[in-house]
């Protein structure tokens, strides 16, 4: 792969306020912590913040909230995504954006910051084994949606010999093109105990995507299937959500250290449901702010 030159971003490819502020995120380059928690939910970023110690600013602008502040003496920042791949691709370019980009030239820092970004979300189990209210981490991810084949992404070797396992294991042809995007070791060793590490299958979509079945026709109806029985490397498809894969490879690109964290909400192995979600959901929030408070 050629170097890619950054051009100087017109004011139409980096959206930047009067206020100096990034477009979507309405943050400044100033507010932003090196760790960096995200929720899909914009309602859950006030269940994270209230266990910082401190919250020192706050901004919401359409699913995108945000709360900074410190725990334990560490800046931490958690902001909202919404839901899906799409909304993560708006998400990791802003806060890159506010990392590593000059707001008043427009030109790259000469000196690549590097972000460390956890996701804390739900998910549905694949495995009878991984009950509900489970506390899952994701060692690599693969998508099933298109965002990232938009950038020029180069998947490592281990991350092509998962993506060709899939790949024979599920047969998915047509105009699903998965990938996968690992996430970063060394955050992830933090979380071991308390927590079963896998495989997460990323969807675009809640219905079909992930194999569920309404008033239309599924066109892969062995989806569920084939994604619950995969494994490669020792390691089972555990779950699938919305995000995580997105994160991975945008997150690689850039050179930032990311993780997912999932609560599991349902199981479709044996289809449960978590009898209480939000107790399941705080649970992860406490468990996990724990470790990130001390890395």
């Amino acid at each position: 792969m050629e170097p890619f030159q950054p051009h100087i971003k017109s004011t139409s490819d980096l959206m930047i306020t009067e206020r100096a502020t990034i477009y979507h995120l309405d943050l400044k380059p100033e507010h932003l912590p090196d760790t960096i928690i995200t929720v899909g939910d914009p309602d859950r970023v006030k269940e994270v913040s209230k266990y910082f110690d401190k919250v020192k600013h706050k901004v919401a602008h359409r699913e995108f909230v945000s709360h900074i502040g410190t725990l334990n003496n560490k800046p931490l920042m958690v902001v909202s995504t919404g839901i899906g791949p799409d909304n993560i691709d708006i998400v990791l370019n802003e806060l890159d954006a506010l990392a590593n980009i000059d707001f008043v030239t427009r030109q790259p820092h000469s000196q690549t910051r590097s972000l460390s970004i956890i996701r804390m979300g739900t998910c549905g189990s694949l495995q009878k084994d991984l009950p509900v209210d489970s506390l899952i981490t994701s060692s690599c991810a693969i998508g099933l949606d298109n965002m990232l084949h938009f950038y020029r992404f180069e998947q490592n070797e281990e991350e092509r010999y998962i993506l060709n396992d899939f790949m024979q294991h599920t047969r998915i042809t047509g105009a699903v093109q998965p990938y996968a995007a690992e996430g970063s070791i060394a955050l992830r060793k933090y979380f071991a105990q308390g927590y079963t590490n896998g495989i997460t299958i990323t969807a675009p979509g809640f219905y079909a995507a992930q194999g569920r079945t309404t008033r239309l026709q599924n066109a892969y109806p062995n989806l569920l299937d084939a994604v619950s029985t995969f494994s490669s490397r020792n390691m089972k498809a555990l779950n699938m959500e919305m995000e995580t894969a997105a994160i991975y490879g945008l997150g690689k690109i850039m050179g930032h250290k990311c993780m997912s964290i999932s609560t599991v909400v349902a199981n479709r192995a044996d289809n449960t449901i978590s009898k209480n979600i939000p107790l399941a959901v705080d649970n992860m929030i406490k468990h996990s702010l724990g470790i990130i408070a001390e890395i």
